[in-house]
């Protein structure tokens, strides 16, 4: 379940991704807010520091959440977000394909990779997602069955996190990424139009629950002419 806070932070996050909200645009105020979600102050003030934090709004003394703009943000590195979150921003010329979906003894590397035991299962999902009629991603997830039993193509299809979040009642809660970028393998050359290019980004994601149990491992391969990676970072003091 998530915290009440976590929800108006998604609901008002939705609302500024929607264009319901626009940029330049002041949100209610804290007191407002309180009314309209009917919850305490400090829940709302964690949801604006939500907000904040992924990017959403700025706080500016004496005019108050101002919602920034956030057009230029093609694909974010920071925040975790599902493709199919993702989808509803970029439009509906959205395919994902699901080119293989098998439980899996780990390898060393994804032993390394995900601090499991050789005979503890995995799924091993192989997914590509095709934009304006392109296939420019490559999404390699390894999940560990004991958190994600029943996995289904038609789940892989769809959505992956909502299972998790809605079907599992899980909460996921945190990743760490890693970026770099390296040659394409003889797998992104067969599902990934690569036209002239022999190079692909790669983002890592260790993904863990609320509970802080690593569950998921994924590469993310991009065709590098058609994404920027974008972060939001603000300065603590």
């Amino acid at each position: 379940m998530l915290n009440k806070y976590d929800t108006i932070y998604q609901q008002l996050a939705k609302e500024i991704d929607d264009g319901k909200r626009l940029p330049g645009e002041k949100l209610p105020s804290e007191h407002e807010l309180t009314e309209l979600f009917a919850t305490s102050r400090e829940t709302i003030r964690k949801a604006l520091k939500l907000l904040s934090e992924h990017g959403y709004i700025q706080k500016i003394r004496g005019k108050g959440s101002i919602v920034l703009d956030r057009s230029t943000f093609d694909f974010p590195v920071s925040g975790l977000i599902s493709f199919k979150e993702l989808a509803h921003k970029l439009g509906d010329d959205v395919v994902t394909t699901v080119h293989s979906l098998q439980k899996i003894s780990a390898n060393d590397f994804l032993q390394k990779q995900l601090g499991c035991d050789a005979e503890e299962p995995l799924w091993a999902v192989v997914r590509a997602r095709k934009i304006s009629g392109e296939s420019i991603i490559l999404d390699k997830d390894y999940f560990l069955e004991e958190y994600v039993p029943n996995l289904t193509k038609e789940i892989c299809q769809d959505s992956i996190y909502e299972y998790v979040e809605k079907t599992l009642g899980l909460t996921i809660s945190f990743a760490k990424k890693e970026m770099f970028v390296t040659e394409a393998t003889e797998e992104d050359k067969q599902y990934l139009d690569l036209q002239n290019y022999d190079l692909v980004v790669v983002v890592r994601n260790y993904v863990y629950l609320d509970n802080a149990v690593l569950f998921e491992y994924t590469e993310s391969r991009h065709r590098p002419d058609k994404f920027r990676f974008v972060d939001f970072a603000r300065r603590n003091r």
